[in-house]
């Protein structure tokens, strides 16, 4: 469908390619691809958009499968302006919604706070963490998450508690179409060299068990209750299975890779494959944690 958009004080470009944008380097275009000035440059957009054209947030787009046909409607991207870190207090940080989990734990760090070095292992931004109840080495958003700004689809600001999101593993119940601008993250006090050595930690951990030179999307299916999604996977004989241009790591059997000429056609199939081959081995279902979106080809 054609769909006219106002003029904004950011950049919007019609048709523009989104594999450069996600760590698999796969998939087609956004109709539109829109990086906003500032929140109310976003909030102008989506209240005069089309109430009918759909709104999608991206991050680092770690986390996601672009389908080869393209998304449809506004991909807002959060650039330099929503990467912001401000201590507000002795344990409490204010973070833009395209703050990367580095700058946030690093700057934690910096001020002495602790409770937010696994967002260091987490190759994403805060609206991403947010949305997705980010988690990794025993932590989650909802331990220190105590609010956000959202921008809603209809271009309304508002501020909603950690309790008003619903949080479940891997899950909220925040508004489709709703981007995050900014979000308040609360630690407690910490010593910065016991902070960093923790960081040092969960870094060589994350190296050693995960594919992080490859183009990936980092965990692949969520870890069913009283099951690790990776040993299921490998029990069902999938290490390094191969189907087109994907393959599934022999490093960490969660993880799925693009060897290099991969479409996200290719590596949705795979992921299938493997939920299906799972399910007859061992009776479980496997549930996509990456998100997949847009149009199939």
């Amino acid at each position: 469908m054609s769909l006219a958009v106002p003029a904004v004080r950011g950049t919007i470009k019609p048709d523009a390619p989104l594999a450069p944008l996600v760590w698999f380097k796969a998939g087609g275009a956004a109709q539109w691809l829109f990086e906003p000035k500032d929140a109310q440059d976003l909030s102008d957009l989506l209240s005069a958009l089309d109430p009918a054209a759909p709104v999608m947030a991206i991050g680092l787009g770690s986390n996601l499968i672009i389908r080869d046909g393209g998304v449809p409607g506004v991909v807002v991207r959060l650039g330099k302006p929503f990467a912001t870190v401000e201590a507000v207090d002795a344990t409490t940080l204010v973070c833009g919604g395209g703050t990367s989990g580095i700058l946030v734990s690093s700057t934690a760090r910096d001020k002495g706070i602790a409770g937010l070095e696994f967002l260091r292992s987490i190759p994403g931004t805060v609206g991403g963490f947010v949305r997705m109840n980010g988690g990794a080495y025993g932590r989650e958003t909802c331990d220190i998450l105590v609010s956000c700004d959202v921008v809603l689809r209809s271009g309304e600001r508002v501020t909603l508690s950690k309790d008003e999101l619903g949080y479940s593993y891997r899950h909220s119940t925040l508004p489709e179409g709703a981007v995050v601008v900014s979000a308040c993250f609360r630690g407690v006090p910490g010593e910065p060299a016991a902070i960093q050595a923790e960081m040092d930690r969960i870094a060589a951990a994350r190296e050693a068990s995960q594919p992080l030179r490859s183009k990936t999307g980092g965990s692949t299916f969520k870890n069913p209750d009283g099951h690790k999604a990776w040993a299921l996977v490998d029990e069902a004989g999938c290490r390094g299975l191969q189907l087109g241009g994907a393959q599934v790591s022999e490093k960490h059997t969660n993880f799925l890779l693009n060897l290099g000429d991969a479409t996200s056609a290719d590596i949705e199939a795979l992921g299938e494959e493997v939920r299906r081959r799972v399910k007859d081995k061992s009776g479980v279902e496997l549930e996509w944690e990456i998100q997949r979106v847009g149009v199939r080809k």
